[in-house]
């Protein structure tokens, strides 16, 4: 296959994109596959410039703000048609987290120029990227999530609506940037203004103390549930991309109904945000054995020690398997985000 690899761009998460790109492209060729790699920000990277891409790898933060204010001007996204390893793809691998290239004006414009890509459509892009608007169509799904309200809003709001400790964090953001856990009323306007950096919708939701777990979505089958276990009280962005700052099990140590339950709501919250191709969903237990949803990822990370790539691994699929699966999902999934089944989940000819 003729396979673009689309990367970077200029959300927060630019540098986690590019680390997945590079090792999707890497996994593609190893099977014979024509990759190209094009920058979302600044357009068609020949393969002997790639490794410059990210030198030094996945910083514990964010990259400056004004670092990816100055890429801005070089976006090209409405472009893309014009692009010839765009243009004449077999199929474009969307490595991008965050911003335009998840919030579906990516997707939106590759359906204008009918090219096929992995992952779910624009409409469904956008809504799981805005965690308020996701909430509530899971909610309304079944899917039990926990209680939020979003700023501006008075501490006295907070504690009745959602109490302390509380998380913070931007609403159309992802990999935990600007993420924080407050636990003092004093707290609450100095972490709802880091997080406004972000985005100018801010969420405040309930902190929900127990085990952190996830399940990826391929095609219509759960993968096996991992546990996420990070040296800090939250998952955060240092704990994501920092060796050994958390601990990730792959199949999760918990009992096989509980295992059944998550995975049953992760396929539930994927349909009913009406997610394609493949997804990350990742929740919350309570103490008393709840399971809470914290989010659905439509474009989640793909290097290979990503948490989708360990889910598939502990399935039997290496990591070159899921990247060229999730290809062949894309060829065949329509671009109304219906799931199709039957798609081989393994290595096919």
């Amino acid at each position: 296959m003729r396979i673009t690899v689309l990367t970077g761009g200029t959300s927060s998460e630019r540098d986690v994109a590019l680390a997945s790109g590079l090792q999707i492209a890497a996994a593609l060729r190893s099977r014979g596959h024509e990759v190209s790699m094009v920058d979302l920000a600044t357009g068609f990277v020949p393969p002997e410039q790639e490794p410059a891409l990210l030198p030094g790898g996945v910083g514990r933060e964010p990259p400056p703000l004004a670092k990816l204010k100055e890429l801005e001007r070089g976006m090209l996204s409405a472009g893309l048609g014009e692009v010839p390893a765009v243009r004449d793809a077999d199929v474009i691998f969307l490595a991008l987290h965050g911003g335009q290239g998840e919030d579906g004006t990516v997707q939106a414009v590759l359906d204008v120029i009918d090219v096929p890509y992995t992952g779910s459509g624009h409409l469904a892009s956008g809504l799981a990227l805005d965690k308020d608007l996701a909430k509530r169509v899971l909610r309304d799904s079944g899917v039990r999530v926990a209680d939020w309200v979003m700023a501006p809003v008075a501490a006295d709001e907070v504690e009745r609506a959602v109490g302390f400790p509380c998380v913070v964090k931007p609403s159309n953001e992802g990999s935990s940037v600007g993420l924080a856990l407050v636990r003092r009323r004093d707290d609450l306007a100095p972490a709802i203004e880091i997080a406004a950096r972000y985005d100018r919708e801010v969420m405040v939701e309930r902190f929900i103390p127990g085990r952190e777990l996830t399940v990826g979505i391929l095609g219509d089958r759960p993968l096996p549930v991992g546990e996420i276990r990070p040296k800090h009280e939250m998952f955060d962005y240092e704990c994501k991309y920092t060796p050994d700052m958390a601990e990730e099990i792959f199949p999760a140590p918990i009992d096989g109904p509980l295992a059944a339950r998550t995975q049953e709501a992760a396929l539930a919250a994927h349909r009913a945000l009406k997610l394609g191709g493949y997804s990350r969903v990742d929740f919350r237990v309570g103490e008393n054995g709840d399971i809470f949803c914290l989010e659905a990822n439509t474009l989640p990370g793909m290097t290979a020690n990503s948490l989708i790539p360990k889910a598939a691994r502990a399935a039997g699929m290496s990591f070159p398997d899921l990247c060229e699966a999730i290809c062949r999902l894309a060829l065949g999934t329509p671009r109304n985000n219906a799931v199709k089944p039957g798609i081989p989940l393994g290595r096919t000819a």
